[in-house]
């Protein structure tokens, strides 16, 4: 994800903060260090019990929770992995962790599964912290019992939050599973968006006028949450909906018979004239007649000029997945994607017979779409349980 800083690897799994935690991070604990102080009040802690500054327990409390995000997170990432998914990284947000899973594993079940691991993580930690903080009610300094406590309550109403069904929080990801079966993953998605959707509207009408009764005037995390699930909501229905559409398409159909490329011994000078030459800012670098890799103008520009005439395609070169005619136009998609890559060759048995770019996929999918919605209707998309046919 752009704009985050990489602070840790764990299992081979990148771990992010996104700059907005760290520039927020301040203020956080601020919010926690009155609530923090509030908690103790109600409490009838007395004041000299409560030893330390407020606003380093705050930043405490403020660390220790999105330590706990990242725990929930790595229980879906680790979960996901060993049923045979892919994950990508998981980055820290001011709003909670996103895991950024490149391949599900397979299966409506083992989906619901690696979307409870996650809540049943953080209830897990609510009632450790809870149970820890009862030996430490009478301590010396009730500050610790506080702040425990707190975290406690804080992991169970992460972990009980993220079960309302509302994508793109797992209590979403959980009904879809429990609906694939029944109506298919596309129109089971479109139920579950169509639901998140709903809760977006109704924790923005609670954040704007509050419950009668309980509470009054503008919530602002409220509203920012209710704009994080309805943005969710509709971008998981957008990519499923996209992924059923080009899943249909392979990529011998949209390719172009363009097998202009360089070989991998030849020099940077030699690539960059080939890009003049063809009008192109990525070529295939081929050796022996197979594609080893990709070469762009981005990374022709990174190296010096004076070197450029040292330094050989094959050394400056890209790995390349393994596309060919049959594979489909979402797996060149997605690979596109995960390389931030424009154009990628279609090979068979490894040798060039074209290239497929972003917008030949762009391209099919406007039009797909505008077939299907001239032919059956927005969201008439086929019969429950399978996806409209070709």
């Amino acid at each position: 994800m752009r704009g985050a800083l990489r602070i840790a690897t764990l299992r081979g799994i990148p771990i992010r903060v996104h700059y907005s935690l760290l520039l927020l991070l301040p203020l956080l604990a601020v919010l926690m260090s009155r609530q923090f102080a509030s908690e103790a009040v109600t409490g009838g802690v007395p004041a000299e019990r409560v030893l330390g500054v407020p606003l380093l327990w705050g930043l405490g409390l403020a660390v220790a929770l999105f330590l706990s995000v990242l725990l929930h997170e790595l229980a879906h990432s680790f979960y996901a992995r060993s049923k045979g998914g892919q994950v990508s990284d998981i980055t820290l947000l001011i709003i909670g962790g996103v895991s950024r899973i490149t391949r599900m594993p397979e299966g409506s079940r083992h989906e619901a599964l690696m979307a409870l691991a996650g809540p049943a993580t953080s209830l897990g930690l609510g009632a450790l912290f809870l149970a820890a903080a009862v030996p430490l009610k009478h301590a010396p300094s009730a500050a610790l019992y506080e702040a425990v406590a707190y975290l406690g309550g804080l992991n169970l109403v992460l972990g009980l939050f993220n079960l309302v069904p509302a994508f793109p929080m797992d209590g979403g990801r959980i009904l879809r599973a429990l609906l694939t079966g029944r109506l298919g993953h596309l129109r089971a998605t479109q139920v579950a968006g169509t639901i998140g959707k709903g809760f977006a509207l109704f924790f923005a009408f609670v954040g704007l006028f509050g419950v009668p009764g309980l509470s009054r005037g503008i919530n602002p995390v409220l509203l920012l949450i209710a704009v994080f699930v309805y943005l969710g909501a509709d971008s998981e229905s957008r990519q499923v909906l996209m992924q059923s559409l080009l899943n249909r398409v392979r990529v011998g159909e949209l390719m172009v018979a363009r097998t202009a490329a360089v070989d991998a011994g030849d020099s940077l000078v030699d690539v960059a004239m080939r890009m003049r030459a063809e009008q192109r800012r990525t070529l295939p670098v081929v050796e022996d007649g197979r594609v080893v890799g990709l070469v762009t103008l981005a990374t022709v520009r990174q190296v010096p000029p004076f070197q450029r005439l040292r330094v050989r395609a094959r050394e400056a070169a890209l790995p390349v997945p393994p596309l060919t005619p049959e594979s489909t136009a979402w797996e060149a998609l997605k690979e596109m994607g995960q390389r931030r890559l424009t154009l990628l060759p279609v090979m068979r048995d490894g040798a060039l017979v074209g290239t497929i770019t972003q917008d030949d996929l762009i391209r099919r999918l406007e039009l797909r779409e505008l077939e299907d919605t001239h032919l059956h209707g927005p969201w008439d998309l086929g019969p429950p349980g399978r996806e409209s046919p070709t």
